[in-house]
């Protein structure tokens, strides 16, 4: 990859993990780590210094856990920077609420090294969804049942409901545009065009809205 290399921020209680996800991420000529903090709190305070592109964020910490920051953070700026959670999903009710708060995705903590720098990419592009299977399982799981339709979606298109179906059931720009035979720049115009109707800042806000409006059956 080329271009100036994305800003991260490491946020864990753990020294080593910190430590060790350190040496990976730079290890990588597009990421830069430039900044790191052992709880929630330190980690707006790091944040707010750096300017990260994507923050990696445990869930559980002390003084303030990564749920609290994730909510923190986007409430400062929807768009910058993007929240990874790195979790071991022992408790997905903890995961979920985070994507809830904000997090634009999730990693395993025992992800090989290049995964975890894929999901990194993945979620700075914001062209896809990271483990899209996972996710949608986890914000399916934790919704309420609905019917189809139930609280429907009255200001997108036709096509744009095409869009969101084919983002909800995980597909990247590339093969919702291979799919409905339309050029990648139409669909980033049309999942852009999903995004602003739904108030949501990235495509699991928006996967997590068509799972709580109905517009997706569980």
């Amino acid at each position: 990859m080329t271009g100036t290399p994305l800003r991260l921020v490491l946020v864990d209680d753990d020294v080593l993990v910190r430590s060790g996800l350190r040496v990976i991420l730079e290890g990588e000529a597009d990421l830069t780590v430039v900044g790191d903090a052992g709880t929630g709190r330190e980690a707006l305070e790091v944040a707010a210094r750096s300017d990260p592109d994507v923050v990696l964020m445990d869930v559980r910490m002390p003084d303030m856990d990564g749920i609290a920051a994730t909510a923190e953070l986007v409430a400062r700026d929807p768009q910058r920077p993007r929240v990874l959670v790195l979790t071991t999903f022992e408790d997905d009710d903890y995961l979920f609420r985070s994507l809830q708060a904000g997090a634009s995705g999730f990693a395993l903590k025992r992800s090989d090294p290049d995964e975890l720098v894929d999901a990194i990419r993945v979620v700075a592009r914001g062209t896809s969804l990271v483990l899209p299977d996972l996710t949608r399982r986890l914000i399916a799981s934790h919704v309420p049942g609905r019917t189809r339709g139930a609280a429907a979606l009255p200001d997108l298109t036709a096509r744009e409901a095409d869009v969101l179906r084919l983002v909800a059931g995980g597909l990247s720009n590339a093969e919702i545009a291979a799919r409905l035979h339309l050029s990648r720049e139409t669909v980033k115009t049309h999942v852009s065009g999903v995004l602003l109707k739904l108030g949501a800042r990235d495509r699991t806000q928006a996967v997590i809205a068509a799972y709580e409006s109905g517009f997706m059956a569980l």
